[in-house]
């Protein structure tokens, strides 16, 4: 989706990425479903979305002098690591153009890519809590984040934003929300605005900011006690110990230097990478309950007065303990040589969408308030669609190039469902559940066990499924619309 009036350049900049590079020149089978995601966090292919969104930016926001010189850019990536190959790629480009603007970016903790280890400070020379007043100066044009800065950052010369990253909900409404900062002394106008999407489309966006378009009110209170439930399977583990906790806060408080703070993070990560021995699936269930603690405790301490200091403390730990705690995916290897098989020379883009008006529901909205589930899970109303219309805007979404039949994707997609009706905790923990919560994990629960068991038969889907997180959400997101549209437990075809 490309949004903006007098973008004709963009258009021009697209094609001439796109000559020579179109699909017909795909020569013998489709490339396996699973290669996707991977194909998309190549630096090649990053390399060539970078260089059409420079392709716009250079000459229509800095070189148009647009907000008297000083207008600026984000680049929203899917991760850490598509973020570090972005900044490669930016910082490149720009200087063997002559051009004199810089770029930044924004992460928390450590992250190797291709057997390096980076951190924000290291990037750039300067330590990362200057980050948001070296962004402001005339020196640096561009930001390049993944989560740190997507929401809550204030910036009023941004003008240009560049999506690589699935954005749901409120997470779409408060990302793109970052070019709404108004800046009256510096001329800034809508026709300034700018956004260039390779990643969701018109109706996703639509969805997300429709229950805000006007009045928004919740249905309900959002149950907190779900920080207590989450606390205690944290503290269980055994990652940390609770006076490692007080004296990380304590000293963090003081102002200690953080070269002072690390290796008590560092002795905590430490046990969950090794010491503990935890197997893969805990590691993961830790860490998935450690980013919800997080996010909720975060969310709701801003609107909140709480008085439970351990949540607190607690919180401030994780935040700074969950970069360095690492998990390993058991299909990387098998889906680095399926990489290996794809040409990425053959890689194109395709323009949908320029200067689309997105028309907004004017009608007043209610919402359930923060559901606590660890996968996301998706409250309110079901989706009216029907299911092929469900199957088909999936298919579209992600199996481009798929050799399988459309009414073969069907009968996949229909087959996981009813497995899911089929299995022995369906009824009683999902559709005869009143609690939401533990629905959704439930569902969760049940579609890893039908995932898992059909995946000598299904290894292509099964793949995608277990690598990359935004088609996982996707994919359980259509399987509850279809659960939730024709509840009763019989099997659908």
């Amino acid at each position: 989706m490309v949004s903006n009036t007098r973008e004709v350049a963009l258009e021009q900049a697209i094609q001439k990425h796109l000559t020579g590079h179109t699909t017909e020149e795909l020569a013998g089978a489709p490339a396996p479903v699973g290669d996707g995601p991977y194909v998309e966090r190549s630096q090649h292919t990053i390399n060539t979305k970078a260089e059409i969104m420079l392709d716009h930016f250079i000459p229509q926001v800095v070189n148009t002098k647009k907000l008297r010189g000083k207008a600026k850019g984000m680049i929203i990536t899917q991760n850490i690591e598509a973020a570090i190959r972005y900044y490669k790629a930016v910082t490149k480009l720009p200087d063997a153009q002559g051009n004199p603007f810089k770029a930044l970016i924004a992460f928390s903790g450590e992250k190797t890519v291709d057997g390096v280890k980076y951190t924000e400070a290291d990037m750039y020379g300067f330590p990362e809590s200057e980050t948001r007043d070296k962004f402001d100066t005339d020196d640096y044009r561009l930001l390049i984040v993944a989560n740190k800065h997507l929401t809550g950052f204030d910036q009023p010369k941004l003008t240009a934003m560049y999506v690589d990253k699935k954005l749901q909900f409120v997470l779409a409404v408060q990302a793109l929300s970052r070019l709404n900062r108004s800046a009256p002394k510096l001329g800034k106008r809508t026709e300034d605005l700018f956004i260039l999407d390779f990643f969701n489309s018109v109706d996703d966006i639509k969805t997300a900011f429709d229950p805000f378009y006007t009045v928004t009110t919740l249905s309900e209170a959002t149950d907190v006690n779900v920080l207590h439930e989450l606390k205690d399977a944290l503290d269980e583990v055994g990652v940390y110990e609770w006076q490692e906790v007080e004296d990380f806060v304590t000293r963090y408080f003081a102002g200690e230097d953080a070269q002072t703070l690390s290796p008590i993070i560092d002795i905590a990560a430490n046990r969950f990478n090794a010491e503990l021995e935890l197997p893969d699936a805990e590691k993961i269930d830790f860490k998935i309950k450690a980013k919800q603690f997080v996010k909720i405790y975060g969310q709701m301490a801003s609107i909140i007065p709480f008085e439970v200091l351990e949540w607190e403390k607690l919180f401030w730990l994780l935040k700074f303990l969950i970069p360095k705690l690492k998990i390993k995916d058991p299909n990387q290897d098998m889906l680095d040589e399926l990489l290996e098989a794809v040409d990425l020379s053959s890689y194109g883009l395709e323009r949908t969408k320029l200067n689309h008006e997105i028309g907004l529901d004017a009608s007043d909205t209610e919402l359930t308030p923060q559901n606590p589930n660890p996968r996301g899970n998706r409250d309110g109303d079901p989706e009216t669609d029907h299911l092929d219309d469900i199957i088909r805007s999936f298919n579209e979404r992600w199996f481009q190039g798929w050799s399988a039949t459309p009414e073969e994707q069907r009968v996949k997609f229909v087959n996981i469902v009813n497995s899911i009706r089929a299995h022995p905790d369906y009824t009683a923990k999902y559709e005869d559940n009143a609690d939401p919560y533990n629905r959704g994990l439930a569902l969760e629960k049940m579609l890893q066990d039908v995932m898992l068991k059909r995946r000598k038969d299904e290894l292509e889907l099964y793949k995608l499924f277990a690598s990359d997180p935004a088609f996982k959400a996707a994919w359980s997101q259509n399987i509850e619309q279809v659960l939730n549209k024709s509840p009763v437990s019989r099997p659908i075809s």
